[in-house]
This record gives structure tokens, C-alpha cells and sequence, in this order.
């Protein structure tokens, strides 16, 4: 026990340091990362996306100073908490050290590699849906009570990183109730517990209801944008795609908690699973939204391939090994950014990527390279070109200009270097980021950046003295190519009145 406890912890070391020796160093920041660093600026206990533990990290980023290196810690350091659990219950279950290698390959050549270095809800909730299977099943191997408050404790905190943590809750409590787990509901300390999370994730609730539930607001938007599009064929094969070079572990440890005998007392493991993908795609989830099942399975399945090559097959686990590496081989790259842009979108062209699916962005068109890794490129160059456009301003037109932004994406790497280029805070009305315009908001002169390619030729326009187009993003493989950067001077009345009106009707859709 004591020789396996070492090597969980050796093994979540490198896994907690791998990536940073991983990532191309010419990528920078995630379009999704520069928005939950802002939220660190406005802390509050929920924001239209998210609940409000991710912010906590934010500002605590912010608060070291916001390099790549602190806002990569967290979901490094969270991946490798979520490996020690997962190893805790591979020792529980009675595994050693192949079992343990076998989980920490599941960490290392899955997509667990990017979403554990991408500053994003995702790395919280992983934990938060592991925490929570590790809690009932320490609970059902032991019947001690400190493992149901751990059960509590994680719902709270979990449904304070990310809401889907409640399609969890609910599955693996249906799961309890489906098998001989069920006495479980006859414990007082169950509610005990359920108390205790509902408390810690009360300020939350209390928050959304004040506001009238922004998150249904944001969800209605996301089916209507995006989810609508997706197919629920794709989806349970991305169940397999997310995992390749591994997901014969964790579909051999459903297997294992839904059929064997051994493993009944461990059957609502399985059951819950069932119910969480029912779910999502009743839902018409994304395929990543069912990442944090996956943990606990790849234990149990650690755990039976080691029992079944214990003796008679121990040949076939070097064999295993091999296939992983083999598969991780290719794999990889499509995890993290291994090589510049043009290399890695030559590597993909070489390997005939194309019609696999892993190409393919939310426009549902294939590009040359994955929507994640094209959203970490061409920030710091817009940024740059935004200071230069707004430098053409003398320093009274600079004192009524506002820097305004289309998306959430351009205004977060905006406000993220604009120390660097010396530039004001920009505003846009795209996500949270509209409850952060002031009310009060006045100008004269505007440097606009928009993904409009027909911005231009907008009636609004006239409404200007003067308008020029001065730049345009240029970087090649970045999702914001094109993107115009405009500067507007002497807006007339109207136009100033007509946007108050606008930013106030969109603010009324949801209290803040």
C-alpha cells in the first residue's frame, strides 16, 4: 500500500508537469480562457456562464499576475488531484501497479491532456463528478458517514464550478436507487450531507434567482447557436474518440460494474453512467459535458484488466501498452499543440484527418486545425494592431474614445495585454461582458473590432464624421483571420442614443 501510495503521487507529479513541456510556446491563450480570467476582475457569486468557483482562480491568477504560467496551474494541478483519486480508488479496489499505470495513460493519451490545461470549467467539474462517484464508493466499502458529507461537500462545491455537475447527482443517486445501494436513502446522514451541499451552493441559487436564472437564459442561447447542430450519432461516438488509444479501459470497467457478479455492489457506478449519457442526449449535450464519468471507469477497468492478465496473459500487457503507445502516438497532437500552426496543420493534411470529425468547428466545417488550438492564436497581434489604430486619435479625441469589441473572445485578450500596449478597458455586449458596460456610458469616438466582414457597408456608419478601416487580423490559422479593426470618430446623437437604448434592452433580458 505504501510503495502504491508513492507511486500515485510520482505518477500525478508528471502528469501535473507534462503539458507545460508540451504546448507549442507560439500559442497563447484560449478565446474562452481570456473570458473567465476577466470574471476574476468582477468577482461576484455567479456569472451569466458559470457559478463562481472558476473566478476564485481567476483572481487569484490575476492576483500573481496573470502569466501563462499561473493560469496554467490550475487545470494542471486539478488533473493531477482527479489521478490521485482515481488511484485512490484503484487501491480501494484492491489494484496495484499496473492498474495504476494503466489510469495514468488514460490521463496522459486522452483528451484529459488538453482539458487539463485549458483554464476553463471543465478541469473543476472533472474532479467534482470523480470526488463525488469516490465518495459512495468509499462509503459502500466501509458504511463510515465521513464518506456521505464527502459526498456532500463535493455536490456543493461541484454544482459552484459547473451546473452539468447536477445531471451527475442526479444520475448516480437513480443509480443508488436502481440496485441493493439503495438502504443507502435510509441513512439520515445522507441528508445530513445533502443539506450540507445545498448550503454551499446556496449563495449561488440565491444569486440566480435574484436575476431571474441567467444560466436559462444562456442555455436557451447555446441550444439555439449551437447545440441544435449536433448529432446524437456524433455524439456517443466522440464516447470513444475522446479516449482512442484507451477507451477499451474504461468501456471494460462498464462492462465489469454492469454485468460482473463481483463487482454488484458497484453496479450503480455503471447505471449512473447510463443515465448521465441518456441525459445529455436527451439534452443534445456536447460530447466533452460527459468527461467526468470517465474517471471512475477507467479505475474499475485498470483494475479488471490487471486481474484478467495477472497469471495466464501477463505477456499481454506489455502488448497494451504498446497499442496505447502506438495510438497515443498519433493521438497526441490532437490533444495538445505539439508544433507551430503550418507544421501541425501539414502533420493533420498528412494523416488525412480531414473526415474524421476532429477538424471540425462549431460552423460544422472541417478547418486545418482544431476550433480549441485555432482559439489560441492571433490575440496579442490583435491587440497590438487595436493600440495602433487607437494611437491615430490626438489625445483630446482619446479622452471621449471607447475601444468596443464583437465578441467576448477580443475583448478579454484585449483587456488582458492592454497594460502592455497601453490601452483602456474594452467593452462588448457578447456574454458577461455586457453587464460590465457602465450605464453611464459616454463617447464620441470609437475603435471598433468586429468579425463583420460587411461592417463597413452598415448603415450605422453615417452616423460618424469619419470611419476608416485601418487593420484586419491576418494570422493564418487564428479563428478571428479577418476580423476589422475600424476606427469611428464624432458619433452623432443618435447613433450614441440608439446604442444606450440597446445595451439597456439587452441588460433587461436578464436582471443584474
Amino acid at each position: 500500500m505504501k510503495n502504491s501510495s508513492r507511486l500515485i503521487f510520482f505518477l500525478a507529479l508528471i502528469k501535473f508537469i507534462l503539458p507545460f513541456f508540451l504546448q507549442n510556446s507560439i500559442y497563447e491563450l484560449h478565446r474562452d480562457e481570456f473570458l473567465y480570467l476577466a470574471e476574476g476582475h468582477h468577482m461576484a457569486w455567479g456569472f451569466m456562464e458559470v457559478p463562481p468557483l472558476l473566478s476564485v482562480f481567476a483572481w487569484l491568477t490575476n492576483a500573481f499576475g496573470g502569466s501563462m504560467f499561473w493560469v496554467k496551474i490550475w487545470p494542471s494541478l486539478f488533473g493531477a488531484l482527479t489521478f490521485i483519486v482515481v488511484g485512490k480508488t484503484i487501491q480501494s479496489l484492491g489494484g496495484k501497479t499496473f492498474a495504476l499505470f494503466l489510469a495514468f495513460l488514460s490521463f496522459i493519451f486522452t483528451a484529459y491532456l488538453r482539458v487539463h490545461f485549458l483554464f476553463q470549467p471543465n478541469f473543476l467539474e472533472i474532479f467534482f463528478w470523480t470526488m463525488i462517484a469516490y465518495s459512495l464508493i468509499r462509503y459502500t466499502q466501509t458504511e463510515k458517514n465521513y464518506w456521505l458529507y464527502v459526498f456532500g461537500v463535493s455536490t456543493g462545491l461541484g454544482m459552484l464550478s459547473k451546473y452539468s455537475v447536477a445531471f451527475f447527482i442526479v444520475s448516480i443517486l437513480g443509480g443508488l436507487l436502481l440496485t441493493n445501494q439503495r438502504k443507502v436513502f435510509s441513512n439520515k446522514h445522507l441528508y445530513y450531507s445533502a443539506l450540507l451541499g445545498f448550503i454551499i451552493f446556496l449563495p449561488n441559487l440565491i444569486w440566480q434567482f435574484i436575476r431571474h436564472f441567467p444560466v436559462v437564459y444562456h442555455m436557451s442561447e447555446l441550444q439555439r447557436t449551437q447545440l441544435q447542430y449536433l448529432s446524437p450519432v456524433d455524439f456517443l461516438v466522440n464516447q470513444f474518440g475522446m479516449f482512442l488509444p484507451c477507451a477499451f479501459i474504461w468501456f471494460g470497467g462498464l462492462i465489469f460494474v454492469c454485468f460482473s457478479r463481483s463487482a454488484k455492489q458497484y453496479r450503480f457506478i455503471g447505471l449512473a453512467y447510463l443515465l448521465v449519457i441518456a441525459l445529455l442526449l436527451i439534452g443534445r449535450g456536447k460530447s466533452y459535458y460527459s468527461l467526468g464519468v470517465y474517471p471512475i471507469l477507467f479505475a474499475f477497468g485498470a483494475c479488471r484488466l490487471e486481474r484478467l492478465t495477472a497469471q495466464r496473459f501477463t505477456i499481454l500487457r506489455y502488448g497494451l501498452i504498446l497499442l496505447i503507445g502506438f495510438l497515443g502516438y498519433f493521438f497526441v497532437p490532437l490533444l495538445l499543440p505539439l508544433f507551430e500552426p503550418a507544421k501541425l496543420a501539414a502533420f493533420y493534411e498528412k494523416r488525412n484527418l480531414k473526415n474524421t470529425g476532429l477538424l471540425k468547428w462549431e460552423d460544422q466545417k472541417d478547418h486545418p486545425l482544431p476550433q480549441d488550438f485555432a482559439d489560441m492564436l492571433g490575440w496579442e497581434e490583435m491587440t497590438k494592431k487595436m493600440a495602433v489604430a487607437y494611437n491615430t486619435l490626438d489625445s483630446d479625441e482619446k479622452k471621449n474614445a471607447i475601444v468596443f469589441c464583437d465578441n467576448y473572445g477580443q475583448a478579454g485578450a484585449i483587456n488582458y495585454y492592454r497594460k502592455k500596449y497601453h490601452l483602456p478597458e474594452a467593452y462588448s455586449d457578447n456574454a458577461s461582458f455586457l453587464y460590465w458596460i457602465p450605464d453611464s456610458l459616454k463617447f464620441d469616438n470609437l475603435v471598433l473590432l468586429t468579425d463583420d466582414k460587411k461592417e463597413m457597408e452598415h448603415p450605422f456608419i453615417k452616423n460618424f464624421v469619419a470611419a476608416e478601416l485601418t487593420d484586419s487580423v491576418t494570422s493564418p490559422y487564428a479563428r478571428e483571420r479577418g476580423s476589422l479593426i475600424i476606427v469611428l470618430k464624432k458619433g452623432n446623437a443618435d447613433f450614441k442614443k440608439m446604442i444606450i437604448e440597446k445595451l439597456a434592452k439587452d441588460k433587461a433580458k436578464v436582471k443584474w
